[in-house]
């Protein structure tokens, strides 16, 4: 029986060393354009949560399989009116309410209540912030999020643009300019954390049929 073995030549490697190269820089495009991609935070909305020049990444496929949930973090294509400049494309906020929700502010403690559920949100949002310092009564039209920034105050969010407008549509995104899911802090390497759903949005119930 003839043993049959494979035999490199010394000079293969250097041979197959630019295939090797487009194949590794083509399946990095790939994976950024269409599985992960990392962002860099450009203000404070997000303090203390994600702070200026953090470094996220963004799983850019778990949406095609799934809506956005309550608590999660995501990046998003803004609304053309949500923007200082036009070029500021791409925003970076909490989903505090989906599609059918009821969402009031506030309650005796200055909570904020998601279908009579009342958010305890102290442990993410900014010190010394207030979960909102307007009052608002809105339900969330389907197919389309409202979402806040951790650092209440300095966030140009789904409640300034009511605010300004009293117009739902206006301040809320439709879940299909997502982007992705930020599900990790990643620089700098001493901030290093999972960007996990907080405990308190885990008691909130569905939205009541009607609402």
């Amino acid at each position: 029986m003839i043993d049959e073995q494979t035999k490199s030549s010394k000079g293969s490697f250097w041979k197959e060393l630019p295939v090797l190269l487009v194949v590794a820089v083509l399946v990095a495009f790939l994976v950024r354009q269409f599985v992960v991609q990392t962002f860099f935070i450009p203000s404070g909305s997000m303090e203390h949560t994600l702070d200026l020049d953090d470094r996220v990444l963004v799983n850019k496929l778990v949406y095609d399989f799934r809506s956005p949930e309550r608590g999660e973090i995501i990046v998003f294509e803004a609304p053309e009116s949500w923007r200082n400049k036009p070029e500021h494309e791409d925003y970076i906020k909490r989903v505090i309410g989906v599609g059918g929700d009821r969402i009031v502010c506030c309650d005796p403690q200055d909570r904020i209540q998601i279908n009579g559920h009342p958010l305890d949100e102290l442990d993410y949002i900014y010190p010394g912030n207030k979960p909102s310092v307007e009052k608002f009564d809105v339900v969330v039209p389907k197919g389309r999020l409202w979402v806040m920034g951790d650092h209440r105050q300095q966030s140009g969010d789904s409640l300034q643009n009511y605010k300004g407008s009293n117009d739902i549509e206006q301040a809320t995104i439709p879940e299909d300019a997502v982007v992705g899911r930020a599900f990790v802090l990643f620089w700098p390497f001493s901030r290093t954390t999972w960007l996990t759903v907080p405990p308190t949005f885990e008691g909130v119930p569905g939205p009541q049929s009607g609402g």
